[in-house]
């Protein structure tokens, strides 16, 4: 908001890099150098660390906008739709139930074991910690059960009325609202098709996200995003280096982790323009290639499997097959750096956007007096 209010212009740029001191058991710390100033100058200066711990090389640039690259001066801000389209995305459900509703695998198998006919309200449930690193928690999903089905649960019912107590003690008038469906969760944003799941939060050092597909009767959470009715096409484009470079410099950031969002991260993201059929078939095959090469591997996590160190040759060449196929969708040039990618998304996102913005401008006419 200050650097628009006050029309501020970046000189001068150090892109990040490591700094260290002498001290003793001193901490690696990020940095960027930023010199600015309310007037403009012509020699503008870009010094990029292809090392952070390296020397910089030096770029003249036109401009410097705020994200520290080359291009005009735009701000992502957050937006309800899509730029481009696809599909919709939102986050999970959201319990607020002060766990009551949640089950641990002892939990699960303890209640089960104690009254087998509760095993029908029971679903798998994962968040963005259980998704990424492969261990099991379950829900109570209690939508359309009976008074008489919930009476004949002893355990169940008496979660129920702890939702319930938990609920009504709230501070939140909204919260206090939802104790009389003590049986449902806080905001059931459920899909009832398969979906494509996006941990809300997510390791910096990981080269991708791990993102994937799961069934309408998995219920994910609301530390997660979904996107019902996406297509390999979808999980191709989102899995790739051309949306990691655009998560890199736009996302939000919990500690040095990524944290998506869906108003400011995919809503605006750039996809491919006119692209031909054959291109979307193939990032559609290498994106079916990716997930084959997973699924190689049902003993590993996605932790394990997206973690630099251990993640398998055979994986890491079906993403580099697929970020070749979606970088053609967007131009026949290839990207020489992560750089190049994000000035290149800055300026499509600009010429998508300048429709919108001029929409968004325009005056309603006022209605003409009646004859």
């Amino acid at each position: 908001e200050l650097y628009q209010k006050y029309k501020i212009k970046i000189h001068f740029a150090h892109r990040t890099f490591s700094w260290s001191n002498e001290a003793k058991g001193n901490a690696a710390v990020h940095c960027v150098i930023i010199g600015f100033g309310l007037e403009d100058i012509d020699n503008k200066r870009i010094f990029d660390y292809a090392d952070i711990k390296g020397e910089p090389t030096e770029r003249r640039v036109k401009n410097i906008n705020p994200y520290l690259v080359e291009g005009s001066d735009l701000v992502i801000l957050s937006r309800r739709k899509t730029i481009s389209s696809v599909p919709d995305i939102n986050f999970g459900s959201m319990p607020n139930d002060g766990g009551h509703l949640i089950l641990s695998q002892s939990e699960k198998e303890e209640l089960v074991k104690n009254e087998p006919d509760a095993d029908k309200w029971i679903r798998r449930y994962t968040g963005a910690q259980e998704f990424i690193n492969g261990y099991s928690r379950y829900c109570l999903w209690l939508v359309n059960i009976q008074p008489q089905e919930l009476k004949k649960s002893k355990e169940i019912y008496r979660r129920v009325e702890e939702v319930r107590k938990v609920r009504s003690e709230s501070n939140r008038k909204t919260t206090q609202e939802l104790s009389k469906f003590p049986t449902l969760f806080g905001e059931n944003r459920q899909p009832d098709t398969n979906y494509l799941l996006i941990p809300g939060v997510s390791s910096e050092n990981r080269k991708y996200i791990p993102t994937g597909f799961l069934s309408p009767d998995i219920i994910t959470s609301n530390s997660c995003l979904i996107i019902p009715y996406a297509t390999l096409y979808h999980f191709g484009i989102l899995t790739s280096e051309m949306h990691m470079a655009w998560v890199k410099y736009v996302c939000g950031r919990l500690k040095s982790d990524y944290r998506y969002s869906n108003t400011i991260v995919y809503n605006n993201f750039p996809f491919p323009e006119n692209i031909t059929d054959k291109q979307k078939q193939t990032v559609e095959t290498c994106a079916q290639a990716v997930l084959d090469t997973r699924a190689k591997y049902p003993d590993s996590s996605l932790a394990d499997l997206y973690d630099p160190l251990t993640m398998p040759p055979d994986l890491l060449k079906a993403h580099q097959k697929l970020d070749k196929a979606v970088d053609l969708c967007y131009r026949p040039q290839p990207f020489t750096s992560e750089l190049n990618r994000i000035e290149y998304l800055f300026e499509l996102y600009e010429k998508l956007t300048a429709p919108l913005l001029s929409t968004s401008k325009q005056k309603p006419r006022k209605p003409k007096n009646p004859q």
